[in-house]
């Protein structure tokens, strides 16, 4: 079977599906990509990559927003499936992310191929995510989530099946737009992701192997979506009331939801300046390669995850696959996997005190906690294991392809 792969990012949601469908020799994977990762090659999988002229003036109108950004990344991709067209790649399905852009013309370059979409996210003005910071949309705000639908919403009309991570997620979908879509987790590999009692925070730059107490934070950008401002207060709290304490932050100093909070700067610097961390017991170590990012993980007394009503992060699957004992926002992707006392601590997304206040809990009882931990990668083994949910992907993909091919014979 030949497969074509699109994600603006990669490996990104694809990693375990394509590394699975290139081990097997009779097999053509290509991923078609924006960001090109010479460090990364999965074995089996051609990389083939696009670059939309992001200087170009926009073909929508400012008023699009982001559909502008979209299109740019349309017609990129579609000349670089031209490309592997004119030279005989000719996909049986095309599997894709949905939202950038890139796939919206792959199925008029590829008509003869099943097309399945990952839907993420549907964007909505009166959503929990735009009703959660207490502001009144504008007219300015709902006109431009609205027209951030439009790549998906071109998507779910070509495609021939879609998944979607979480149920949560998918109830963002129009009740009217979730027929074609079926809900199955990326998957968490929980052999890698596992508990290790006698691993120790030591990482390049940071060598704690003697701290008794260590909060854990990990993101991919340091930014209100993912509660950063009230994590870092929160932190400056516990290091002071806990003398032994370190915290260990990981991730980009960027934004990658939202907005910056003023122009040139970024929240890290912002939050730096007002809060003045103390550098001898806050640490931050940057974005970190897996191995390293595991052993964050595993050496952690708690952990901390926040999010507003967003997409789950991975990051929060594979703790609770560590067994770490997770301190994390009462806010409803976290509550669709965790309980509170059961397998999590939940706690006030917007109250740095009530952060504080759980984590301390946490590390005073982590002994009477540790049927928390146990039980929180339990969750992850029970209802997000990868070797569970590969094999219903690849079903999935197998699917399209049959049906495709069935609508073609009785045409």
């Amino acid at each position: 079977m030949r497969i074509l792969f699109v994600h603006v990012n990669f490996p990104a949601q694809f990693r375990h599906l394509a590394a699975s469908l290139g081990s097997n020799p009779g097999n053509e994977v290509v991923f078609l990509t924006q960001e090109y990762r010479p460090d990364w090659e999965i074995p089996g999988v051609r990389k083939a990559v696009y670059a939309p002229d992001m200087n170009t003036a926009d073909p929508m109108g400012s008023l699009m927003g982001n559909s502008g950004n979209a299109a740019r990344h349309a017609g990129a991709a579609m000349r670089a499936a031209v490309r592997l067209r004119s030279e005989g790649f000719v996909p049986d399905v095309i599997c894709g992310h949905s939202g950038w852009g890139p796939t919206m013309l792959l199925h008029d370059v590829f008509p003869e191929a099943a097309f399945v979409g990952y839907f993420e996210w549907f964007y909505g003005s009166d959503s929990a995510d735009m009703r959660f910071s207490g502001q009144k949309p504008t007219l300015k705000s709902r006109t431009s989530v609205r027209v951030n639908n439009l790549p998906i919403i071109n998507d779910l009309l070509s495609c021939d099946l879609g998944i979607c991570p979480t149920r949560w997620q998918l109830e963002q979908f129009p009740v009217e737009l979730r027929s074609k879509i079926s809900v199955v987790h990326d998957g968490v590999d929980t052999e890698y992701f596992s508990p290790d009692p006698a691993a120790r925070m030591t990482l390049p730059g940071l060598d704690l192997p003697d701290a008794t107490e260590i909060v854990t934070y990990a993101t991919r950008g340091m930014e209100p979506y993912r509660g950063f401002p009230q994590f870092l207060e929160a932190a400056v709290e516990v290091v002071r009331r806990r003398p032994q304490c370190h915290v260990v932050i990981g991730g980009e100093d960027r934004t990658c939801y939202g907005a910056p909070p003023e122009p040139g700067k970024t929240w890290k610097q912002v939050l730096m300046e007002r809060l003045q961390p103390d550098p001898e017991r806050i640490h931050f170590v940057g974005t970190l390669p897996y191995g390293q990012y595991r052993t964050l993980l595993r050496a952690s007394s708690v952990h901390v995850y926040l999010t507003r009503p967003f997409v789950l992060s991975w990051s929060f699957l594979e703790a609770m696959s560590c067994g770490c004992l997770l301190v994390a926002s009462d806010t409803e992707p976290v509550r669709e996997v965790a309980s509170d006392g059961h397998n999590a601590l939940l706690t006030d997304f917007h109250s740095p005190k009530a952060i504080a206040e759980r984590t301390i809990e946490a590390l005073e009882n982590r002994d009477r906690l540790q049927v928390v931990r146990e039980r929180a990668r339990q969750t992850i083994i029970n209802n997000y294991d990868l070797q569970k949910l590969l094999p219903r992907r690849l079903a999935l993909l197998g699917e399209a392809v049959r049906r495709r091919r069935q609508g073609k014979a009785n045409s």
